[in-house]
């Protein structure tokens, strides 16, 4: 989708959104925006699992951009109860930040928005596929920077 597409998102429904989270709606589509274009940003795809039945398929969410930010950095006031906590038993090496944005208009009814629990499938380079498991996020006015946790296990 085109940025001037994109652009054209600052209707009634992207308003909304944003004051929901109590966001500027023109600062949050510029960081849209700017994630959207950005050369390093890669194409991903989000699913949902289906939370009534863990053994039913994922729902395809659709194609976002993700931008990596780096390893996720615990930060220094957490004491070790909370870093226990929150990194359970999972090596924290695993845990990568990104920005990612669905590619549809927000308006249309292939928008989303990515939630804990989501899975978001890459492929950085050579055809492998890596998948992360969203763990946390927080949006604010520079875009919904995630917290993922890399899952190492092979693709069949």
């Amino acid at each position: 989708m085109s940025a001037k597409d994109q652009e054209r998102s600052t209707d009634e429904v992207w308003v909304q959104l944003c004051e929901a989270g109590e966001l500027d709606p023109a600062k949050r589509l510029a960081a849209r925006l700017a994630i959207l274009g950005n050369p390093d940003a890669q194409d991903c795809s989000l699913y949902r699992p289906d939370e009534n039945d863990p053994d039913a398929e994922e729902e395809d969410l659709g194609d976002a951009k993700i931008l990596f930010t780096g390893v996720f950095q615990a930060p220094e006031t957490w004491d070790e109860a909370t870093r226990a906590e929150f990194f359970d038993d999972a090596d924290p090496e695993l845990f990568m930040t990104a920005f990612i944005e669905c590619e549809a208009r927000p308006a249309s009814a292939k928008f989303f928005t990515p939630e804990v629990g989501d899975y978001v499938a890459t492929m950085p380079g050579l055809g492998a596929v890596v998948m992360f498991y969203v763990h946390d996020y927080l949006e604010d006015e520079n875009g919904r920077k995630c917290i993922l946790i890399r899952d190492n296990e092979a693709m069949d």
